[in-house]
């Protein structure tokens, strides 16, 4: 952060990401797709609020803390630039992202979690969200420098852009299809028992 103009900035303003200061009734009074809508709509749609991170505990220097607390508070606007839900799948795909962007061990750390998933689940995350973090996680502007609350009315897509984010394959959509395949298969081989 303090190799970036904007990261010291925040460093020297020590702004927090809560809903003292977030007011997200006025987020949801946004323009779609702008930062903060998109913000609102992923806090509605996870069922989370931005007081949903606790403060960090035992770092003793106080600049390394802060800069700790706005990772954790910043994680959720990862999320809504990125579309990528909380289920464990969706996560993984953004700490390994984080990792690759933020350096930060804890954020390799969690993608042990690779273990919890089933093989289907698995196999997609490397196939398919494994190279997006590495992709976008690598060429991408470093998202600790981003001062989020002066964002919040751009368009998310011009900010992705420019912070050179790609869109992640659409964890939703794709779970959403193979459940209809899955059905379709069920229902087919039902037909081809009573045949």
């Amino acid at each position: 952060m303090l190799s970036n103009p904007t990261g010291r900035r925040i460093l020297r303003d020590r702004p927090r990401l809560n809903s003292e200061t977030l007011k997200v009734p006025y987020l949801r009074s946004l323009p779609e797709n702008s930062v903060g809508w998109s913000y609102a709509k992923w806090l509605d749609k996870e069922g989370v609020s931005p007081d949903t991170r606790d403060d960090v505990q035992y770092i003793d220097d106080e600049e390394c803390a802060y800069v700790m607390q706005r990772y954790r508070e910043c994680h959720d606007f990862y999320h809504a630039v990125t579309g990528l839900p909380t289920m464990v799948e969706g996560e993984l795909a953004l700490k390994a992202f984080e990792f690759l962007n933020t350096v930060l061990p804890m954020t390799g750390l969690s993608l042990a979690a690779v273990v919890r998933l089933k093989p289907a689940e698995r196999e997609r995350f490397f196939k398919l969200h494994l190279p997006w973090a590495v992709r976008s996680g690598l060429s991408s502007e470093e998202l600790i420098n981003v001062y989020w609350e002066e964002q919040l009315e751009r368009n998310v897509d011009d900010l992705r852009a420019e912070l050179g984010i790609e869109a992640p394959p659409d964890l939703r959509e794709i779970r959403r299809m193979m459940r209809q395949q899955e059905k379709r298969a069920k229902e087919k081989q039902a037909q081809n028992s009573t045949s």
